[in-house]
């Protein structure tokens, strides 16, 4: 496995994995619940089943947070065969609360750009 490639703004976060793996056994990996359960815990989901699968190609769950203020996103797993065999593996990591996305970029104290005063 290499190390990921990461891309984030505030409501995404994006990871690219590219493992040695086929895309059979990493899809094993995201879509059954006793193999997902070691890096994924049932505690996180919001819902055990997937929101959307499209077989052996993507899959998406919903999350929330168990603290306040119970932020709800989606993870959504990409997985797109590579040339040697293995599996690139996308990890989509998004926040559904555009509440929480607005409050996150902007400012806690108004601070905006810095203005002069005329003398």
């Amino acid at each position: 496995m290499t190390e990921p490639k990461t891309k984030e703004n505030a409501a995404c976060i994006e990871l690219e994995f590219d493992l040695g793996d086929p895309p059979q056994k990493v899809w094993r990996a995201v879509t059954i619940p006793e193999l997902r359960e070691r890096w994924l815990p049932q505690e996180a989901l919001a819902n055990p089943d997937p929101v959307t699968v499209i077989p052996d190609q993507e899959v998406r769950y919903q999350l929330r947070d168990d603290a306040p203020p119970f932020l709800e996103s989606t993870v959504t797993f990409v997985l797109i065969p590579n040339d040697t065999g293995g599996t690139c593996l996308r990890v989509l990591h998004e926040l559904k609360d555009t509440a929480a996305t607005q409050i996150a970029s902007s400012s806690a104290n108004s601070n905006g750009p810095p203005l002069m005063r005329a003398a």
